[in-house]
Parts: C-alpha cells; structure tokens; sequence
C-alpha cells in the first residue's frame, strides 16, 4: 500500500489556516468535499472528533493523523495540511502540530485502515522528510516527496 492509494495532489492544503483542532479537522473535511471525494462533511468531522475523544492524534514531532470510519465511504481516502504557524493537538509530545493527515475509510474494512494508518506513521518518522514537506511551497513538491519516500 502507498499513501499515493488514498491521497491525491487535490487533497494537499499547503497552507492550513485553521487555527485549533476542531477547525483544522473541518477544513480538511471541506477539502475532500471540495474535490467530490465526499459529498456532506457532517459524518466525516463527526467521527473523527468522535476518535480524538479516544486520545489525541497528535503523535508527536510536529504530526497529527486524525482518523475516523464510516459506512458512507467505500474507500480509503486522505487529505494533507501543513500548518505554518502549527497548531494546539494535544500531542503526545506537548509540541504544536505543522502537518496533519486525515484519514477516513470504510467500517468494514478496518485491516486496510490501520495499514494506512501504519504507513502515514512511517512516513513521517523521517525528520528531513517532515521539515521537506512543512518547507513544501505547492501541493505538486509534496506530492514529489511522498512518491520519492513511498517507493521505498
């Protein structure tokens, strides 16, 4: 599985101005419905807020991946922010968060989920790659990055 299977170059929001959680969240949800990938943003923000009661999805080094299912979606799909100025996650490690990741998939098929959770996860334990994609000017050198690290 490649992150480019559930994230397209029109799901990459380069300059997030949200400026909390909850607002971060529902203008990643407004991207995917912006690109048709969803039609109501309602359930998506919904469940994840439902999930990040769970515990935070800030995982710390700057990186939030805040995640939910649904039965209106047949699919994994994704979309990236980068905060510049970052954002309150309530990380694990205390830090402000500079890139997000949402991720929304089907109920049923929870397996596919956690391997996308767990390759998001991978991605960004790289800390050039990260500081590469908070420094990223378009949503296309992001897009670069990722590709260069998933054929690994």
């Amino acid at each position: 599985m490649k992150i480019m299977d559930f994230l397209s170059q029109d799901s990459i929001l380069v300059d997030l101005k949200a400026t909390d959680k909850k607002s971060a969240i529902v203008e990643l949800a407004g991207v995917l419905k912006n690109t048709e990938k969803i039609k109501d943003t309602d359930d998506i923000i919904n469940v994840v807020l439902e999930r990040e009661k769970l515990g935070s999805t800030g995982i710390g080094q700057g990186v939030a991946i805040p995640h939910g299912k649904t039965d209106l979606l047949q699919e994994q799909i994704g979309v990236l922010g980068i905060s510049r100025k970052g954002i309150e996650f309530n990380s694990l490690d205390g830090e402000l968060v500079h890139i997000i990741f949402l991720l929304v998939g089907p109920v049923e098929v929870a397996g596919q989920h956690l391997k996308a959770l767990s390759r998001i996860s991978r991605l960004f334990k790289d800390k050039f790659l990260r500081q590469a994609i908070k420094d990223a000017k378009t949503a296309q050198e992001v897009v670069k990055l990722i590709q260069q690290e998933d054929a690994y």
